[in-house]
């Protein structure tokens, strides 16, 4: 049996490795890298086909056809290497996609190219104080003025929102109609008037979240997406790409390779953690459910080039990918021994402090985008078939 993928594509392979064998000096830093080292490195995958690749050019991506293999190679080099794989976040991997499947082009063409190239910083508004896991429940309310839309009411778990140039918005703009219609999807500036961000400092010691208010803020009613009332539509097409985001494989095989490294490089007792068997049985265990996150993310391209649904594949990936970030995180953290504990200035942290980061921010994601229990509800009832989950009385 040949699983060699043939002469086009290791050819192809040779040269992602060309690539970044020449501009390895150029790879921002791990922890916490400068805004210009990440801008500059953004455009370098994007001229390349690295980064958007088959988003179109029209749109400022590269505009490559789809490729599985060719996407395979890109990710098993990049990990190989060690090497950045470039910006995501809400900008890039929730409302990019959002807007290529249901924006006007006039949308595509004016928030896409900035957006991919790291100009412009996205935050989202979802969450409410009192609409968490039921999201539908939003009160937010935006109210016809003219050719506005004024809104009021408050949003919180808002990640980014202190840097954000832009949001993309949930409001109630019809509150007479049922639950789930009724919500409009917008799109407007952070700096409008009437916007008040207070930071919601976690134990990272990073404020990554934020309340936002919204006092009589004006924005035009041009800057939605979709159409008015039809926004729970809209949303949930960001919630999928969101899902995919926070269970990107790529990222998971990334942070394995790391780990290695890692346990090749400490020692106990003067031997290498990697030659412990009880050690090296952890990070093989990792392995295997980083190997089966993988071949699910193919499955789900699969299904996507094939216009066809991914059904349970689909549903499983946020709550997988969630959980095995975490636990390669609490490895780390467990290789790392008495150091794994530091946290701040120390100069005994090993990479910048980013594995006790990760894994106490990573901790929250397994909360945020839909907690791990209702997730578990989605891939029972929509995925299994089984009852759903019965309601209190009253409730």
């Amino acid at each position: 049996m040949d699983l060699s993928f043939g002469p086009e594509y290791e050819a192809f392979r040779a040269e992602v490795r060309g690539f970044l064998d020449r501009h390895k000096d150029e790879y921002p830093g791990p922890a916490r890298p400068t805004r210009a080292d990440a801008l500059a490195w953004q455009r370098r995958l994007i001229d390349n086909g690295y980064a958007a690749r088959t988003i179109p050019k029209a749109y400022g991506g590269y505009g490559a056809e789809p490729d599985i293999l060719k996407s395979r190679i890109i990710a098993e080099e990049f990990t190989r290497a060690r090497a950045p794989t470039g910006m995501a976040g809400q900008g890039i991997s929730m409302l990019v996609p959002t807007l290529l499947e249901v924006g006007t082009e006039a949308q595509k063409q004016q928030w896409i190219a900035p957006t991919l190239r790291g100009e412009i910083i996205w935050c989202q508004g979802y969450s409410e104080p009192g609409s968490g896991s039921d999201l539908a429940s939003l009160q937010t309310r935006a109210t016809e003025d003219g050719g506005d839309f004024v809104i009021n009411g408050q949003k919180i778990w808002t990640s980014t929102a202190m840097q954000a140039d832009m949001i993309f918005c949930l409001v109630r703009t019809e509150p007479e109609a049922p639950k789930h219609a009724g919500i409009s999807y917008l799109i407007f500036s952070m700096k409008t008037p009437g916007i008040e961000i207070r930071p919601l400092k976690t134990m990272t010691g990073h404020a990554e979240f934020n309340e936002v208010f919204f006092t009589d803020v004006r924005v035009p009613q041009g800057q939605i997406v979709g159409k008015r009332g039809e926004g729970w539509q809209v949303a949930n097409a960001t919630l999928k790409h969101e899902r995919g985001m926070l269970g990107d494989p790529n990222q998971a095989e990334s942070r394995l390779a790391a780990i290695t490294d890692l346990m090749r490089e400490e020692t106990v007792g003067g031997e290498r953690l990697i030659d412990n068997p009880v050690w090296r049985d952890r990070l093989m265990k990792m392995q295997a459910r980083v190997l089966a996150m993988k071949f699910n993310g193919l499955r789900l391209i699969s299904a996507q080039l094939n216009g066809e649904s991914p059904g349970l594949a689909g549903l499983i990936v946020k709550l997988q990918g969630c959980d095995i970030n975490h636990e390669l995180a609490a490895l780390a953290i467990d290789a790392l021994g008495e150091l794994g504990v530091l946290y701040g200035d120390s100069p005994h942290l090993r990479a910048g402090g980013s594995w006790q980061q990760r894994y106490m921010f990573d901790l929250g994601l397994i909360i945020g985008g839909g907690t791990a229990q209702i997730q578990k509800n989605i891939i029972s009832e929509r995925g299994l078939g089984m009852p759903r989950e019965p309601k209190l009385a009253g409730a």
